[in-house]
């Protein structure tokens, strides 16, 4: 099916002695060289200044506003409001460009009292992908002083003209055909869910959406050129659906599992702990991005299963060790736990049960700066490549630039970054001691090397998984049968928005987490998420 959408636009006194002379001689070349070398550097009183700057900042606060899609005040800051509000909203709207990005480079003077500031170009095309290009903001000074951008339409992009324009053309494929690990079909209609990841293993197989941005001509409409192109054609037409290690009871389960969350945007993997296979990936909403795999999200205290296992791997600290737990500690700002609780004279398993913050940064001295990350990569896998089957991001662990971003990091704050299918693959590898590759299709290509945990570390991670359960900010999986595990998390996200909460766990031979994002907790969202799909599937 093809579908066509128009752009259409078109101080006499006493000699001195000998010595204070020569000082002074020399203080005087040394003076001269210095004024010489400032006019030579260009910084003297005939220096080139080179462009007015209001003019270059005229030029980056009409590319911030159409950035931002406030186009009537982007228009307004050029010489022909009216027409340029027209052309910026059809261009946009006409070629479903979706929050474009666009960089100002070092602006020129050409001469004639216009100063050129060229750009960068950068415009998500829904569904398809992004057109990249440069182009140029012309700038005059107007007769009150006031710069504004010299209205052309090439300056939105250089082939734009009264003759010639651009057409957005799309071709879609039918929907990729999906079955189950048990031959079971998978689509859109029956788990809608799956709908972002099933559009990624059509872009896999070589289908999905196609697109191009066509410049045609205004009066024929024939096409001149293709300006950019977005998806292939498949080499070859399909021999049958696409298999995958997804099972359709756990991902009619986990689907229905999101209902938990009230309407906020979430997340949720489960896989098997012995191999990695991905059972079920769920997002809410059901279409559009791919959350669960492809997201970046703080992971907050779910990482402290990370941390401990660092900790416990150096015997930094053990169980039973006391471990303070203050309502406040002071690195670089100020640290508190959720809803400022306090634990006086609390022992790390106390300290990791009731999930306290001022304890795990108070351990922070028994790392290395690039400790954290160097065991999260060596043993989690965390930040190597994966070949999960669609595209994923597999994780972030920087070593921290500052005694604040090191705190941050021990608690999942700062620079780390995670997903669902991150922190469910964490936990798989945490009680089991074995790193396996996630994938969501068999055959899967696995570059990753990494050492097995020690099963002392092992147990103790087990140990503390279940007692969060038992007796700490997990309990809302506690009357759930199996001997189960699991870490709640909550993780900063701005000043504007709530937490986001988090909460993995362990039964069986499966692993899982979900994120709700501004959830405030995760016992308090991602928990009644997870208790409802473990009741509805108690076999693993």
């Amino acid at each position: 099916m093809n579908t066509h959408v128009d752009f259409t636009q078109p101080a006499p006194g006493r000699r001195r002695p000998r010595r204070a002379a020569k000082a002074l001689t020399a203080v005087a070349v040394v003076a001269a060289l210095a004024v010489g070398g400032a006019y030579a550097a260009g910084i003297g009183p005939f220096a080139d200044e080179g462009p007015d700057p209001e003019a270059t900042a005229e030029a980056r606060a009409f590319l911030a506003d159409w950035s931002a899609g406030r186009l009537p005040a982007a228009a307004a800051r050029t010489t022909s409001p009216d027409r340029a509000r027209q052309v910026l909203s059809s261009f946009t709207t006409g070629l479903d460009i979706t929050r474009p990005k666009l960089t100002a480079k070092a602006p020129k003077e050409t001469g004639d009292g216009t100063v050129t500031v060229p750009f960068t170009a950068r415009m998500p095309i829904t569904g398809l992908g992004t057109w990249t290009y440069t182009s140029a903001l012309p700038l005059r000074q107007q007769k009150d002083g006031v710069w504004k951008v010299d209205w052309k339409l090439s300056l939105v992009h250089p082939r734009l003209s009264d003759t010639e324009k651009f057409r957005l053309e799309r071709e879609e494929d039918k929907p990729v055909e999906a079955t189950d690990r048990d031959g079971e079909t998978l689509s859109g209609a029956t788990h809608p869910s799956l709908a972002p990841v099933l559009a990624q293993l059509a872009a896999r197989s070589g289908g999905g959406p196609r697109g191009a941005v066509l410049l045609v001509d205004r009066a024929s409409g024939e096409v001149e050129r293709t300006e950019a192109a977005f998806g292939k054609k498949p080499a070859t037409k399909s021999d049958g659906p696409v298999r995958t290690t997804l099972d359709a009871t756990w991902q009619s389960a986990a689907e229905r599992a999101l209902a938990e969350a009230d309407g906020k945007n979430a997340a949720l993997v489960v896989l098997r702990i012995d191999d990695g296979e991905i059972l079920a990936v769920a997002n809410s909403p059901a279409s559009g991005f791919n959350r669960a795999v492809s997201g970046t999200y703080a992971p907050g205290s779910t990482w402290k299963i990370v941390t401990s296992s660092a900790l416990l791997l150096k015997g930094a600290v053990a169980p039973d060790d006391v471990v303070d737990c203050p309502k406040y500690l002071t690195v670089g700002k100020k640290w508190q736990n959720v809803e400022t609780s306090e634990h006086p004279g609390a022992t790390f398993r106390k300290d990791f049960t009731e999930s306290c913050n001022t304890a795990f940064i108070s351990l922070r001295g028994k790392l290395g700066d690039g400790e954290l990350g160097d065991v999260a990569k060596k043993y989690f896998g965390v930040g190597q490549t994966w070949h999960v089957g669609v595209p994923s991001y597999d994780g972030s662990v920087p070593a921290p630039r500052d005694a604040t971003e090191k705190a941050a990091s021990m608690i999942g704050q700062g620079r780390v970054q995670a997903n669902p299918l991150i922190m469910a693959s964490v936990t798989a590898t945490a009680v089991s001691g074995t790193f396996h590759q996630p994938s969501l299709v068999p055959g899967t290509e696995d570059t990753t090397t990494t050492t097995p945990l020690p099963r002392e570390v092992v147990s103790q991670l087990r140990a503390l998984m279940r007692a969060t359960v038992t007796e700490g900010t997990a309990d809302v999986l506690a009357d759930l049968p199996g001997e189960i595990g699991a870490k709640t998390g909550t993780a900063e996200v701005s000043d504007d928005q709530d937490n986001n909460g988090w909460m993995v766990a362990h039964r069986g031979n499966v692993a899982v987490a979900c994120v709700v994002e501004e959830g405030v907790t995760g016992g308090g969202s991602a928990g009644p998420v997870l208790h409802s799909l473990l009741s509805a599937v108690p076999e693993d």
